[in-house]
């Protein structure tokens, strides 16, 4: 059974950084795409940022861009989320997602991914 587990979260000041980490097993990794979405108290779940199989790819949010970056580490079969200059509308819980290996779908649509983590909370204090 394919298994993704997020770490990273906690709480944090705004303008303070985090950096998310998902960890896959159980997964052909270097054939997904690889996805982080958020969902906040209240609202629906969201995309926030996308990596290709190779890594050569990145895609994000615009609410998220020029602050976080996603990056992918193919021999730890691991994805991570550096969150920069955090502000309070960035509290949500995070969700690591996986597209089926060799899959190419849309990477902003939640429907497209096919497995997912538990969620991690962040919490960022004004």
């Amino acid at each position: 059974q394919v298994q993704l587990v997020e770490s990273g979260g906690g709480l944090v000041r705004a303008g303070g950084s985090l950096r998310l980490s998902c960890a896959a097993s159980r997964l052909t990794f270097s054939a997904c795409a690889m996805g982080w979405f958020r969902q906040a108290p209240g609202k629906e779940r969201e995309f926030v940022a996308a990596i290709s199989w190779s890594g050569g790819n990145t895609y994000y949010a615009d609410s998220v861009k020029g602050r976080f970056t996603i990056s992918r580490d193919n021999a730890k079969n691991t994805v991570y989320l550096q969150m920069n200059s955090l502000k309070p509308e960035d509290t949500a819980v995070y969700y690591c997602a996986a597209m089926s290996p060799y899959y190419m779908g849309s990477y902003y649509r939640q429907g497209e991914y096919a497995y997912w983590g538990q969620g991690t909370q962040v919490t960022v204090s004004s």
